[in-house]
């Protein structure tokens, strides 16, 4: 006889294990007698061992007790492999509940949708709700007009923004930007930047020109946005309510400029937001913006037409009027919007503004601290369209 070893069953093989557990399903069971003197746990069956072991176990030795206990350990093969079975319909049933649960909750998220959707336009057929002195409608604002813009701004412009901190979490600013890109597109991003980015959620109130509210449907829209006339009055009662107020110096000089002239700082007028700053004692944001300036790079001015039209300028770019409404489309350019560090204004004294040479100073130096910015952009850009 061969060297013999014993096995502990713990460590029969698995392929082995497989085909005990297909006899054991069948009709009859096999006797311990028979497992043990031709199973495959048969002791003929075991690889040899190291010397010695022989002797030290006769030929008519009795079959150890793991042997012969083997049939009684086969009930619990099948439990130990129902997971395996169960495992996928299980998978399978977790994932239909996953499935189902999600679409209940997009149908829920729909149906809210809906919910405000019909409310909102109830409150608007019934006139339920508010607007400011100045035209304001924050909830037409927040719902409609931004979903409106926000796709340019995101998707088309690709805006970047940045230093949003430094525009004041509560209480009035004065936020100073450079103005450009034939048409005012620049001040709609500015707003969807303040709007979207600022962590208190602070809505920006622009001052626009005369123009804006001399044309039809523009001029509703611009009321219902918040921007408001560009005079000194509305300025200030909008600073002592605690509003963010935008002010784009250059006017029609920079929204006009030849396309040779772009990123230069026009004149910044008279310095009366300067003024109007040290009045109300509120922090000056500078505010650059790159991009803007090659949406429609303006090659011409054909001052005829812009006379008839009663413009201050007729805008002639590569593709306007020469492709009709197709040319008015703008150049997908990549925008960058930087808020500067903000200038105090409340340590002058009352009569500050009524010193010429201080406002000069601090016109020159929100100027020169755009100018120096949009240079630094500028330098860090790649390129005008990525």
């Amino acid at each position: 006889m061969a060297d013999a070893k014993v096995i502990p069953f713990g460590e029969e093989p698995r392929s082995r294990r497989g085909g005990k557990r297909a006899r054991g399903r069948g009709s009859s069971s096999p006797s311990p007698s028979s497992s043990a003197g031709s199973g495959p746990h048969s002791l003929s069956s075991v690889p040899d061992q190291p010397d010695g072991v022989e002797d030290s176990m006769p030929n008519d030795a009795p079959v150890p007790e793991q042997a012969q206990s083997e049939p009684t350990s086969e009930p619990t093969e099948p439990h130990a492999a129902a997971p395996e079975a169960e495992g996928p319909a299980t998978a399978e049933g977790a994932t239909g509940d996953a499935t189902g649960d999600a679409a209940e909750s997009g149908g829920g998220d729909w149906d809210r949708r809906l919910a405000e959707g019909f409310a909102f336009l109830r409150r608007r057929v019934t006139g339920d709700y508010e607007v400011d002195e100045f035209g304001y409608d924050k909830e037409l604002t927040d719902q409609v007009l931004m979903s409106l813009i926000r796709p340019l701004y995101a998707n088309y412009f690709r805006v970047e923004v940045k230093g949003i901190e430094n525009i004041p979490s509560d209480g009035g600013a004065l936020v100073v930007s450079n103005h450009s890109g034939t048409l005012p597109l620049d001040g709609l991003m500015m707003q969807v930047a303040v709007h979207d980015n600022h962590p208190a959620g602070r809505h920006l109130r622009l001052l626009a020109a005369d123009l804006v509210f001399m044309l039809p449907v523009v001029n509703e829209l611009a009321r219902k946005a918040g921007h408001t006339l560009a005079c000194a009055e509305d300025a200030e009662r909008l600073l002592q309510r605690g509003e963010i107020v935008g002010v784009m110096p250059e006017g029609f000089k920079g929204l006009g400029k030849p396309f040779g002239e772009r990123y230069k700082l026009q004149r910044f007028g008279r310095g009366g937001f300067v003024s109007t700053a040290l009045r109300h004692g509120v922090p000056i944001v500078p505010c650059s913006i790159v991009g803007a300036e090659e949406i429609y790079p303006m090659i011409g001015n054909s001052k005829t037409l812009a006379r008839l039209l009663g413009f201050p300028y007729f805008p002639i770019t590569p593709t306007f009027p020469w492709l009709g409404p197709l040319g008015a489309l703008p150049l997908p350019t990549k925008w960058t919007i930087q808020f500067g560090e903000p200038i105090p204004t409340d340590g002058y004294p009352p009569e500050a503004e009524e010193d010429p040479m201080l406002m000069f100073n601090l016109t020159d130096q929100v100027r020169e601290q755009i100018q120096h910015t949009l240079y630094k952009l500028l330098v860090q850009r790649r390129s005008v369209f990525f």
